[in-house]
């Protein structure tokens, strides 16, 4: 069995993307994480995350409880990261007046178990407390939480 992955995250990326979920209410919002992965031997591994990346949320309809990142941010940031050490680590959403935890829409949606989902509440337009994060078990058909902390 192996350990899950803590999340590192600047405080000022953390700001962007609460800042986002509040712009965005009462729809979600969404984007991606740039970072890397850094195994810690018997310790487990670290995705720090270096940067936040901001996408419209191009989802069809149903914006306040659906999202879906623009591909177009995606494959531009892909390409941009080509031949560097960061690459995208995850991707980000607001729940509004709902709690920061996988819905089951989340779930279905899920099919890259490798990237975090960091997810944070928005309750009247105001962030409910700390972004959440959580990584997809294609075996369990479910999220594990994962460890966050937040550096200046």
């Amino acid at each position: 069995m192996s350990l899950l992955p803590a999340v590192v995250l600047p405080a000022a990326g953390v700001a962007r993307i609460v800042d986002a979920a509040q712009r965005a209410y009462p729809e979600e919002c969404c984007g991606l994480l740039i970072g890397r992965r850094t195994r810690l031997s018997s310790e487990g591994e670290v995705v720090a995350v270096s940067e936040v990346a901001e996408s419209a949320n191009v989802v069809a309809s149903r914006r306040r409880d659906r999202f879906e990142v623009d591909p177009a941010l995606r494959f531009a940031l892909i390409r941009r990261l080509r031949g560097s050490a960061d690459r995208i680590v995850g991707h980000y959403h607001s729940h509004p007046d709902a709690p920061a935890r996988p819905s089951r829409h989340d779930a279905d949606a899920a099919f890259e178990a490798d990237l975090i989902w960091l997810i944070v509440s928005v309750v009247q337009g105001i962030a409910a407390g700390e972004p959440a994060a959580f990584l997809y078990d294609p075996q369990a058909g479910g999220f594990s939480r994962l460890a966050v902390s937040v550096t200046d």
